[in-house]
């Protein structure tokens, strides 16, 4: 007789036991044992709890290969959830076999799982377990199905087919997700004095192993109250027309000021921050150096020399790298919106910017369209205040069209959505880069499918908030990526391809290599451990597959893209794995955190705003964060007047007349609010509970990287202690590990 000890650890999440039998049965080189049951004096399956067992067989197994686990109805209690977070097998000989699950487990069901040791395929030579890997393969490609959203959008996951699965029996879909209350008949409820659907079908069809948690969703929902009732209880969301004054825009959040946002209100028309906000803001991607002036940008020297002072001239700071342009071509054909019945209007503008001596980036001319012209004039910062401010705005529109749908939605959103698509579809648990990937995966399907259904949905908020509404943001999406390539979704090339490495007080570049380097360092040494040859590489099928369905679904199968659809080297792997980690964790929270973020200022200290920490282990105290949005006028949605063709006809009561509604604004930083309140439930980058490594080297590993996060921790807040305004977007304990809000 040979006894298997089985030791199995249930999740410590809210409803993750279960009062329904789970049996095992252990499969073996040498055999299988009898199904057993495993059942103890009380509740075995408690949230959190640890339990031991006994499997008795006939004969040593030999080396344990699979572990089958067998969920099944216990007398006439409801059929319920279960989160088996890994079970640990000890052999009669002492040999001891991690078993990571990490998974809800619904209905009746039997699931198949294999030791924690990571594989490739061209490591697997038994039929047993080659067999598995494909079994498993096309049980996720079934569940998890490509469709298009829109032409020239990248792949999304197919929620119907999640439905469908319910429908057929096949999957029983948990209900720990928040049951639809009265709303309207598709099941969407409208929270107080919300002015959009939160679409509580799109959180319930989802397989359970994508959607948010109950906590998760739960905060994400009443994140959404205090600003919405308190703009409600005023009447804001409903009265439209122009603000009177700009000081009353100050009144909108009048309770959730921060530090941020009150540096913004007050330094918004300034020079300076315009063009800080080029390299530390929200959108940190648009500046390129020029060599030359473009065509379509005919300013000459006599326009600029007033800010350039006598010791210097155009084609001089030209040739020595200190002028920059933000280009917003993209918008030149975008289509345009009506709010409230009222036609809005869009602008391409192109932003001259100038390094001073002082190291400080100054804007030097705008002019409003791609097209040079007596009706397209060049704005100076010697134009008069409102012209000035103005043709600032104007700019300042077009970054937040840019950036909302471009930078933010799109190049963080929509491709790490694709990733994880092809991560789930063709990669197996064991596979090492899934166990890689995985958490950077993390809720990613649940936010898109959210977003998708109550904001980007017809009459949904976007069309309820933007110059361009929906089909604009369409449109905008579509074009970007016909238009986005390998080079600018790699960070070091990036910088460089723009010529921006030598910017003084750049430090979302600063903050950024460092974490890319960091990633860079972690992923080279899995890579390392598992890929010890090109061969290696070349000959992973599976591996080969997901880079070429990443190519084909979130590229568009675009050769002149430069993105990977085959690798064949280690570094290939190295650098294109870096960059996706990078954009689904560090990019998302550079370009999305700032939008508008809820600082609490700490009592009794200098005002610095409370910041989560690292978990209880951690190093160093929080530091500050930026709110861009809060300030409409510095970030408007809208512009509701044509951009000028004359100068001297801007006052601040046509400036007033040409910034977004009252209801608009109010709704806008609505949106703001939403995007970036982090819900609970947050993973910071190198924070990995579960552990689906199980060999030492990748574990130290792990550690290494955590600690190397911790070290850039300490020097960026340690920085940040004497900047006016801190930069903490990249600070690693703020930064989540996946796309998750």
């Amino acid at each position: 007789m040979a006894v298997y000890r089985v030791c199995v650890t249930t999740g410590p999440y809210l409803r993750a036991g279960t009062l329904d039998n789970i049996s095992v049965t252990l499969v073996g080189t040498c055999g299988e044992s009898p199904k057993q049951l495993l059942d103890r004096l009380g509740r075995d399956f408690a949230p959190g709890s640890v339990q031991k067992y006994k499997v008795r067989c006939s004969a040593e197994l030999g080396e344990v290969l699979l572990l089958r686990l067998h969920k099944e109805r216990y007398a006439f209690f409801p059929k319920d959830s279960w989160y088996c977070s890994c079970i640990c097998v000890t052999a009669p000989d002492g040999t001891r076999s991690h078993f990571p699950c990490y998974q809800w487990i619904e209905g009746y069901c039997t699931i198949e799982l294999r030791p924690g040791t990571a594989k490739t395929i061209c490591q697997d030579s038994l039929p047993l377990l080659l067999d598995h890997r494909k079994r498993e393969l096309q049980g996720r490609q079934e569940c998890y199905r490509w469709k298009v959203y829109a032409p020239g959008f990248p792949g999304m996951i197919d929620v119907s087919s999640f439905e469908e699965m319910e429908t057929d029996k096949k999957f029983a879909l948990t209900k720990t997700a928040p049951r639809a209350d009265p709303g309207d008949s598709s099941g969407n409820r409208y929270l107080p004095g919300f002015p959009m659907k939160i679409d509580f079908p799109s959180l319930m069809h989802m397989e359970p192993n994508i959607r948010y948690s109950a906590t998760k969703t739960a905060s994400l929902l009443f994140n959404a109250i205090p600003a919405s009732v308190g703009m409600k209880l005023r009447g804001l969301l409903d009265r439209k027309g122009s603000w009177k004054k700009l000081d009353d825009i100050r009144n909108i959040f009048w309770c959730h000021k921060t530090v941020i946002s009150e540096y913004v209100m007050e330094h918004w028309c300034e020079d300076p921050f315009f063009g800080y906000q080029y390299l530390n803001g929200v959108n940190p991607v648009m500046l390129h150096c020029l060599s030359s002036l473009p065509n379509k940008l005919p300013i000459t020297n006599d326009m600029v020399a007033p800010l350039l002072g006598p010791d210097t001239c155009l084609q001089m700071e030209l040739e020595r790298g200190n002028i920059f342009l933000a280009d917003y071509w993209i918008l030149a054909e975008a289509p345009v919106h009506c709010l409230n019945g009222r036609p809005q209007y869009v602008a391409a503008p192109l932003c001259l910017l100038w390094l001073n001596p002082q190291g400080a980036l100054m804007p030097l001319a705008i002019q409003l369209s791609q097209t040079p012209g007596p009706e397209s004039p060049i704005f100076l910062p010697t134009d008069s205040y409102w012209d000035w401010l103005l043709a600032k705005t104007w700019v300042r529109n077009s970054e937040f069209l840019v950036h909302e749908n471009n930078t933010h939605f799109l190049c963080t959103h929509l491709l790490c959505e694709a990733f994880a698509m092809a991560t789930l579809r063709q990669l197996p648990l064991c596979h090492p880069i899934y166990k890689l990937l995985l958490p950077h995966t993390r809720y990613t399907l649940q936010v898109n499918t959210i977003a998708r259904a109550t904001l980007l949905n017809p009459e949904g908020l976007v069309d309820k908030v933007t110059s361009v509404g929906r089909q604009g943001l369409l449109y905008l999406m579509s074009t970007a990526l016909a238009h986005f390539t390998y080079t600018d979704f790699c960070l070091p090339d990036s910088l460089r391809a723009r010529g921006v490495l030598a910017i003084p007080n750049y430090h979302y570049r600063d903050d950024g290599l460092r974490i890319w380097a960091a990633i860079e360092s972690f992923v080279s040494e899995i890579v390392g451990y598992y890929y010890l040859s090109d061969a290696s590489v070349q000959q992973d099928s599976e591996l080969q597959a997901w880079v070429g369905e990443i190519f084909a679904w979130a590229f568009l199968g675009r050769e002149s893209s430069g993105f990977p659809r085959r690798l064949c080297t280690p570094g290939e792997l190295v650098k294109f794995l870096t960059a996706i980690i990078f954009n689904c964790s560090a990019q998302h929270a550079a370009v999305n955190s700032g939008q508008y973020w809820d600082g609490r200022v700490r009592s009794g200290m200098r005002k610095e705003l409370v910041l989560p920490l690292w978990p209880a282990d951690s190093t160093g105290v929080g530091s500050l964060q930026h709110d861009f949005g809060a300030w409409m006028p510095n970030t408007p949605s809208s512009m509701r007047q044509p951009p000028p063709q004359t100068k001297g006809t801007a006052t601040l009561k046509s400036y007033l007349d040409t910034l977004p509604e009252v209801n608009v604004t109010c709704n806008n930083l609505l949106l703001f609010w939403l995007v970036s309140q982090e819900p609970k439930d947050q993973r910071p980058l190198g924070t990995y509970p579960d552990e689906h490594f199980t060999e030492e080297a990748p574990q130290r590993s792990i550690a290494a990287f955590q600690n190397r996060l911790a070290q850039i921790s300490r020097e960026i807040r340690e920085r940040n202690q004497g900047l006016e305004l801190p930069y903490a977007y990249l600070d690693p304990p703020l930064i989540e590990n996946s796309v998750s809000i």
